[in-house]
Order: structure tokens, then C-alpha cells, then sequence
């Protein structure tokens, strides 16, 4: 018996001493790591798929900091969203229409501006803990999942997932649940970062026959 205990002994001190050599990191750590890398980035580009509901868009997106933002989609094709710094604007070929709206400097999700605002609106935990997982099931590809819950109602999305690729702490997919229980999937490959894309990618020359319809966001009321 005294062997016994003192065996279980020495385990707890060898279990405590290797605890003891792990940095245990919390949810809202993890967070403002990858937060940090973002914040790093002069600017990026990657292949973004969306969907929601049997709906699905695919193109380009391209951001510049600190607010530049495009998407040049494929499908639906030609259809272009532009932020550049000022205005938002929207080109929707199949109305032969765009869209003009000011607005102040924002930045999307995956980018520094939209990381800060996520960490201030909203409560991070693990989904299951800090360890790589599956993206999916059947998956080979492995990412850190976080949930970020709404810290009030006013927040659009009850719910984000962000799917962060262990190595690179960058965003690999976002999965959005609406206040309207919609979900929403943004997906990111071929991330490139730090390549040298300049100011006159957001440039946008509207095409010459299309309609244009300003304010599109915020109309006067009559």
C-alpha cells in the first residue's frame, strides 16, 4: 500500500510539473493572436466562396488596409462589391444596376478592423477546446474552432464560428447564424498575404449602361 500511494504521488508531481510547462491559452487569447496577425497584414487576397441556403457565390476578394475592400465574383458573373475607402459599391450585372452608398471606414470580418469590432461585440469560447479538429466531418484539414456568442441583441448574428487554420492564424472559413436563424458559410482558400496590391485595384469604373441608384442603404423618408 505505501508503494502503491507513493507511486500515485509521484504521478500527481510528474502531472503537475507537466501542466506546469503548457501554456494553457483561453478562448479570448486565441482570439487576439489571430487578431495580431491580422493586424500584420498590409493587405490580402484569397478565392471566397459564400453561401446561404441553397445559394452560392464565388469569386475573389482583395483587401488593403485599413478599409479597402473588392470582390470580383464569378459566379454570379461580373458581379463586382468595391469599398474603397469611401463609398460601397455594388455592380449587379443581371439589372444592369449599381448600387452607390458613403459610408465611414469598416472592414470585413476577416481583417484587423473586423476582428476588433468581433472581440468587443462578442463573448469567444473553443467549440470543443483549443486542439486542431476536422473542418468537417471526413475532413483531413484541421482547424481551431471558436464560437463568439452576441453580447447584446443588437448584434445582427446570434452566432459566429470562425474556423482558424492552426499554423497561420488566419480565418480558413466563417459560419454565420442570423438573428432570423439564417446560416450563412464564408469560405477562404488560396489566402495570399503581403503581395504588394495597390490602391488602384479599387478603383471602379462603372459600366456605361448601367442604371445608377444612389443611397441605396439609408433613403429619406417622404
Amino acid at each position: 500500500m505505501i508503494k502503491r500511494g507513493f507511486s500515485l504521488f509521484f504521478l500527481l508531481i510528474l502531472a503537475i510539473s507537466f501542466l506546469q510547462g503548457q501554456e494553457i491559452i483561453t478562448a479570448d487569447q486565441y482570439l487576439a493572436s489571430v487578431s495580431d496577425v491580422y493586424a500584420s497584414i498590409k493587405d490580402y487576397e484569397a478565392n471566397i466562396e459564400i453561401r446561404q441556403g441553397s445559394t452560392t457565390m464565388a469569386g475573389t476578394v482583395s483587401h488593403l488596409a485599413p478599409s479597402f475592400m473588392r470582390i470580383d465574383f464569378t459566379r454570379p458573373a461580373e458581379q463586382v462589391i468595391v469599398f474603397n475607402g469611401e463609398t460601397l459599391i455594388v455592380y449587379l450585372p443581371e439589372y444592369r444596376a449599381v448600387l452607390n452608398q458613403p459610408l465611414n471606414k469598416t472592414g470585413n470580418v476577416a481583417s484587423a478592423a473586423g476582428l476588433s469590432m468581433l472581440r468587443r461585440n462578442y463573448v469567444p469560447s473553443f467549440v470543443t477546446g483549443p486542439n486542431p479538429e476536422p473542418l468537417e466531418s471526413g475532413s483531413s484539414e484541421r482547424v481551431v474552432k471558436l464560437r463568439l456568442t452576441r453580447r447584446n441583441v443588437s448584434e445582427g448574428f446570434r452566432e459566429i464560428i470562425l474556423n482558424i487554420n492552426p499554423s497561420t492564424r488566419l480565418i480558413r472559413r466563417i459560419e454565420a447564424r442570423t438573428i432570423a436563424e439564417t446560416e450563412m458559410r464564408f469560405d477562404f482558400t488560396n489566402i495570399r498575404t503581403n503581395q504588394g496590391v495597390p490602391v488602384a485595384r479599387f478603383a471602379y469604373d462603372t459600366p456605361g449602361t448601367a442604371n445608377m441608384y444612389n443611397n441605396f442603404l439609408f433613403r429619406d423618408s417622404d
